[in-house]
């Protein structure tokens, strides 16, 4: 049976843990053994080419990027999007200009950003206040668009980009419009989705150089209260004493209550 040489199982082992998978996982996906996966990633067996296929297939990359010659790629220096975890915490890589950016994928940030596979895993030691971070790459990075924004529908730009020719990955950052704003003005996200109180509003100002704004939709504004609750505008809520529920500091829709 033909026989796929590998050094070592680090890659497939770093692999499967970006995507955050057990070895049980990988192996039901893959339809393997988990004792396969063992095998392979502490290195006492080379897979046949039918497990190497299986495991690449799994994983979302070739055989080449996971069993190929050559030792593991050098850590790239990225700019975290947000405070990242420590050594080995997944993130998502991208490039936004002449710079690799990170998205820590670990905890609340996980859960908010989605499921898809990781970028890289960090490193090194979080950096100081604006420092960079070194994240070690899992296969060759992939142009990636990164959108900062809180509307939960920016992820269904994701299969319409993958249709592409070239085919392009899309990366979600969910946060208010604020922090959408300054962080294209940072350069780490390369589109922001915000909400503006009006057309006039000087958003493309915010960020050097300006920028093109394209408008999706517009809705009126308005408030969610407990049923039995009369309210029909801010007066009622002041006179009743009534506690509102809202955005964080920064969000265009706290913006127009405040």
């Amino acid at each position: 049976m033909s026989e796929v040489p590998t050094s070592d199982g680090t890659r497939l082992r770093l692999a499967r843990q970006a995507r955050g998978l057990s070895q049980q996982q990988l192996a039901g996906v893959a339809g393997v053994t988990r004792q396969a996966v063992s095998a392979v990633e502490s290195g006492h067996s080379d897979p046949s080419l039918r497990v190497a296929l299986a495991l690449a297939r799994a994983l979302g990359v070739t055989v080449e990027e996971l069993f190929g010659p050559g030792e593991l790629g050098d850590p790239v220096l990225a700019q975290p999007v947000a405070t990242p975890g420590g050594p080995g915490s997944r993130v998502a890589l991208a490039t936004v200009g002449d710079r690799f950016v990170a998205l820590p994928l670990h905890a609340d940030m996980a859960a908010r950003v989605g499921f898809g596979p990781a970028g890289g895993l960090v490193a090194g030691p979080a950096p100081g206040a604006g420092g960079q971070l070194p994240v070690r790459p899992i296969g060759p990075p992939r142009p990636t668009v990164v959108v900062a924004g809180c509307d939960p529908a920016l992820p269904l730009l994701e299969t319409p980009l993958a249709r592409l020719d070239p085919p392009l990955s899309f990366t979600w950052w969910p946060c208010g419009s604020g922090e959408a704003l300054r962080l294209a003005a940072a350069g780490l996200v390369h589109a922001a989705g915000v909400h503006r109180t009006d057309l006039e509003d000087g958003t493309e100002d915010r960020i050097p150089g300006g920028a093109e704004v394209v408008g999706f939709a517009s809705w009126r504004e308005g408030l969610a209260v407990r049923p039995g609750t009369a309210v029909r505008g801010l007066g009622d809520v002041a006179r009743q004493g009534l506690r509102l529920v809202n955005r964080e500091p920064g969000a265009q829709a706290r913006t127009l209550l405040d």
